[in-house]
């Protein structure tokens, strides 16, 4: 089987099932694991890579608002490695290429290969999703496995957070300029990690929110962690940021609780690596509680005020 993967998250799910060889394409943003990037790249971004933040967003909003989709699909690549398989998503034209732009590059194939489109809107549908990847490529006991791993840790993680009388007040911040907070699998992420979201909602794509928004919120913590960046990059745009005197009244801020976490390996994209991001979390939240390295090695911690040295957790 040869299989294309439009999707990093599917791409995760695929090498995580063994597909080393199958894989054949992906997209410009599969990058996990090492092997991804010596694929062949099928699709490319229609925004600048090194547009700010805030252009960034105003980029996104215009082809959102015209129904139009961020990636283009390269169709002489696609029809070049005669993919039986092609997996990509309808969730968020942010994210992948939209199913009208893929059926245009499709319509050069005399035989269109087979297209799974995923729609996770939930951590239940995200391990949905994996059984699904296996069933249509034949390693349904290979998924059925991985959820099993994925469960025991969840199932551990569940036992020790349920000891703990703590529940902080958590605002997750997906991206800064301007704000926007984590939605879909991202609070039921919070809560299984022992936290409670004050502003995301299940089911429910990230959305813009205001200062006010943030403030009247008073979250005891804060998770920096914009869609597309490394937790570095994300601890250094919010110390570049001017932050306002209501700002700096916020409980997270005056104790120094403000954390940058990597969003492409542990939130943003559903895939296996969703439970990594829900231990990373409840480390944050529960210090007591011991995590794996890879959980430890997430976060950076951000000082209270903008413009101060950040130190590491």
């Amino acid at each position: 089987m040869r299989i294309v993967s439009l999707l990093p998250s599917a791409t995760e799910i695929l090498f995580a099932l063994g597909f080393d060889r199958e894989v054949v394409g992906v997209s410009h943003e599969c990058d996990f694991p090492e092997q991804a990037r010596k694929k062949r790249v099928v699709i490319q971004s229609r925004i600048p890579h090194d547009a700010a933040p805030a252009e960034i967003d105003r980029l996104v909003r215009e082809y959102v608002s015209r129904g139009e989709s961020l990636y283009a699909v390269d169709a002489q690549a696609l029809e070049e490695l005669a993919p039986d398989l092609i997996i990509t998503q309808d969730l968020c034209h942010v994210c992948a290429a939209s199913p009208d732009d893929l059926g245009a590059a499709l319509a050069r194939f005399a035989e269109p290969p087979e297209v799974l489109c995923l729609n996770p809107q939930d951590l239940g549908d995200v391990w949905r999703d994996i059984l699904w990847v296996g069933e249509q490529t034949r390693r349904g006991r290979a998924a059925e496995a991985l959820l099993e791993r994925i469960g025991e840790r969840l199932g551990a993680l569940e036992r020790i957070v349920a000891d703990t009388a703590e529940r902080p007040r958590v605002a997750f911040l997906e991206w800064l300029q301007p704000f926007y907070v984590g939605g879909h699998w991202v609070p039921e992420m919070i809560e299984l990690a022992g936290g409670r979201d004050v502003l995301g909602r299940v089911h429910t794509p990230s959305f813009r929110v205001t200062l006010e928004d943030i403030v009247g919120a008073a979250p005891e913590i804060i998770i920096v962690s914009p869609c597309g960046y490394s937790a570095d990059q994300a601890r250094n745009e919010y110390l570049t940021m001017v932050h306002s005197h209501e700002w700096n009244t916020i409980p997270a801020v005056q104790s120094g609780r403000v954390f940058a976490l990597e969003a492409n390996s542990y939130f943003s994209r559903p895939g296996p690596r969703l439970i990594a991001g829900i231990e990373a979390l409840a480390g944050l939240f529960h210090p007591g509680v011991s995590v794996g390295e890879e959980a430890r090695r997430a976060a950076t911690r951000i000082s209270a005020r903008a413009g101060a040295h950040a130190a590491a957790v």
